[in-house]
């Protein structure tokens, strides 16, 4: 973000909004320009039809560009821990909030210019050092067609929840995990560690940024981490919520 905290109505504070050069090095903005422009979905593509056994075949709309944050081994073609898995149904790049702003963040509540709300428990951050908004959780269930835009596109099929709460999901063709995985995104969710209250972005430091293409994102003292793999959504199965 860029700016001041400026006066609002009622004298309260308010959080200017960072400029589009700012958000243009975003590597959430730069993942929906590659994935519309390396993998455009044609008529004749968003009608692909993917079947498996005993199933009738799927076909799948454009969507504006969506991400998914994964975890799993970058080779694993399957797995059941979908229901750890979070969806962004906007970009969360324009939405985020520098780790620089954050005492203004603080300032005026939490409440971002997106209107968007931080929690001190549970935040998230990416590889330039923005704080973004949480996915939404768990990922519906459904059939996505994911990409790590580069060379492999295939469609992911995540299984309702099943009684012990776990969640299958699967990808098609042999993909791995790694394959639809877009590397220069970064993201990671932070929570306080056991017995400490004062995980704050206020301890992540700045001059571990940006986070190379693949690599861990940095820890932040008195936080535990989780690092998530970043999948670029370009389309979903016609029924999908």
């Amino acid at each position: 973000m860029h700016g001041k905290p400026e006066s609002g109505v009622g004298g309260q504070t308010t959080l200017r909004v960072a400029r589009s050069t700012d958000l243009s090095r975003r590597c959430f903005l730069l993942a929906s320009t590659a994935a519309a422009a390396t993998i455009v979905l044609s008529p004749t593509a968003l009608a692909q039809a993917v079947r498996g056994a005993g199933e009738s075949q799927t076909k799948f709309r454009r969507v504006p560009t969506q991400f998914i944050a994964a975890l799993g081994e970058p080779d694993a073609t399957s797995g059941s821990n979908a229901q750890l898995w979070g969806l962004w149904r906007q970009d969360p790049g324009p939405r985020g909030v520098k780790l620089n702003r954050f005492e203004e963040l603080k300032a005026v509540g939490g409440v971002a210019p997106a209107q968007w709300k931080f929690e001190g428990s549970n935040w998230w951050l990416e590889e330039h050092g923005l704080i973004m908004e949480p996915p939404e959780f768990p990922l519906p269930a459904g059939k996505y067609m994911v990409t790590g835009s580069r060379t492999v596109r295939a469609a992911l099929t995540v299984h309702p929840k099943a009684e012990d709460g776990t969640q299958r999901w699967e990808l098609e063709d042999g993909a791995t995990l790694y394959d639809v995985t877009h590397l220069a995104c970064r993201s990671a969710r932070y929570t306080p560690a056991a017995g400490d209250a004062s995980c704050s972005p206020a301890k992540a430091q700045s001059n571990a940024f940006p986070v190379s293409p693949g690599a861990e994102m940095p820890p932040v003292e008195s936080c535990n981490k989780q690092d998530y793999a970043v999948l670029i959504v370009v389309g979903v199965a016609v029924g999908n919520r």
